[in-house]
């Protein structure tokens, strides 16, 4: 029996009447993934550029995420061929391709997700879970129409290309990261410096003049605020990780500060 595969990142994007929210899976864990995935949230970023993510790893997320109405996205490590390639051989069907900072850039990312002529992707559909091992009708014809490339844009020479970047036919959509645009501009962790978001804007503007969806990672619920309010149209606005770690630095300050002087009594 022919099987059909989930709509894409880009399709969701199109078919949303508002912004789609997000967070991020960083810690390698299947099961902290499926809490995630059973959030609420819109979208969850699986991460292999800053975490312990392997292809195996991601491969078990990406299962325990479909059983859930939340739509997965794994980042590349690099604008790698061969690393977009396994990565979308096991499945997965949308795609953020970190530091992307010129056209060329962007089309050697667009050419790493399509098969031949169209691209460089090798041919492993028996193979792999992506045409589910080739019971998805078609998959080598419509590949293309499965996948959505989001390329991320984090430097002052992408904010510059921006709006060349965004134009390039292939590119579904471009993702902002403040982080090391900030460190790029000489204003390394301060992501909500007026300078970094007024280049952040910049790239709104450009995208969305090119006609293509713009998003930005922003933990800081007021920046969030100001990015939604600004036109943005994906936000991710936390991490697994992150989560936990302030988390559980709360309940230290909550109960350790308190029950601290007792104990020294003793």
């Amino acid at each position: 029996m022919p099987l059909h595969l989930d709509p894409s990142f880009r399709e969701q994007l199109a078919s949303s009447d508002r912004a789609l929210i997000g967070m991020w899976a960083c810690s390698g864990s299947a099961l902290v993934t499926e809490v995630a995935a059973g959030s609420g949230l819109d979208w969850l970023l699986i991460d292999m550029e800053h975490s312990a993510n392997t292809l195996e790893s991601v491969l078990v997320q990406l299962q325990v995420a479909a059983a859930y109405p939340i739509t997965p996205v794994v980042r590349a490590p690099s604008n790698d061929t061969v690393a977009i390639k396994q990565i979308l051989d096991l499945g997965a069907q949308n795609l953020i391709v970190p530091m992307v900072s010129s056209v060329d850039e962007a089309r050697a990312a667009v050419s790493a997700t399509r098969y031949p002529p169209e691209g460089v992707r090798g041919v492993g559909s028996a193979l792999a879970r992506s045409a589910r091992w080739n019971r998805v009708d078609g998959y080598l014809q419509e590949s293309a129409r499965h996948t959505s490339l989001t390329v991320q844009i984090e430097t002052e020479a992408g904010v510059a290309a921006a709006a060349e970047i965004a134009a390039v036919d292939g590119v579904d959509a471009v993702f902002v990261g403040p982080s090391d645009l900030s460190a790029s501009m000489g204003l390394l962790g301060r992501q909500t410096h007026p300078d970094v978001v007024a280049a952040v804007e910049r790239v709104f503007a450009a995208v969305k003049a090119a006609g293509k969806p713009v998003g930005v990672n922003a933990f800081d619920p007021v920046a969030a605020d100001a990015y939604l309010a600004g036109g943005a149209d994906f936000v991710a606005v936390g991490a697994d990780v992150a989560l936990l770690a302030r988390a559980s630095e709360a309940l230290a300050a909550r109960f350790i500060a308190t029950e601290a002087p007792e104990r020294a009594s003793y």
